[in-house]
């Protein structure tokens, strides 16, 4: 069998290493980039290096950013009154996505995990509680992934602003609107029986 290239196998290699990509989609897309134009493949590489090169976390939130602030933190139409905390940038996309939330974010970059070695020290935890004690926030949103580690984090971060004057509320969780009870699981029929409000 003939050996492929000392460059496409670093190729290979190289984006076998990204999340969600097994070997067999790391050929496919080393081979797609040998065909298509070179500008094209140039692009691509030239993008992966400014990124590295030029985006940085937000010094307020933790967002991703190529400036000393990002976008958002930099918006002085956004409520600054609200504060949602997030684990990852990506959580704070989605939410953004949704349009209905016009306040301020804190990026965790993580969430407490001990059987993975994070712990609150790894975590942006400490900044968190140092924008709430300056800041005048009337409300912090828990917006952690709904998981054991999500849910730990969320207690931990709100013993740790007990001491201060903001309501700390957790985002809503249940049945979505036009799901069908009978298909829903049981983790969110539970946490929609637990969450229940009056009407």
């Amino acid at each position: 069998m003939n050996e492929i290239s000392k460059s496409v196998t670093e190729l290979i290699q190289q984006l076998g290493r990204l999340p969600g990509v097994g070997r067999k989609s790391a050929e496919r897309l080393a081979y797609h980039l040998l065909r298509v134009h070179e500008s094209e493949a140039n692009a691509l590489a030239e993008a992966i290096v400014a990124v590295r090169k030029n985006v940085r976390y937000c010094s307020s939130c933790y967002n991703l950013s190529e400036g000393p602030l990002c976008g958002i933190c930099a918006d002085p139409s956004r409520d600054s009154s609200r504060l949602c905390v997030v684990e990852q940038p990506r959580d704070l996309m989605a939410l953004e996505q949704a349009g209905v939330y016009r306040g301020l974010y804190h990026v965790l970059l993580g969430r407490i995990s001990p059987l993975d070695g994070i712990g609150p020290e790894q975590l942006t935890i400490e900044k968190l509680v140092d924008r709430v004690r300056v800041g005048n926030f009337s409300e912090v949103i828990m917006a952690t992934n709904p998981n054991v580690e999500g849910d730990g984090t969320s207690l931990h971060i709100s013993n740790q602003l007990a001491e201060y004057p903001v309501e700390i509320t957790r985002l809503a969780r249940g049945v979505t609107s036009g799901s069908i009870l009978e298909y829903t699981n049981r983790e969110v029929l539970a946490d929609a029986l637990t969450g229940r409000q009056k009407l």
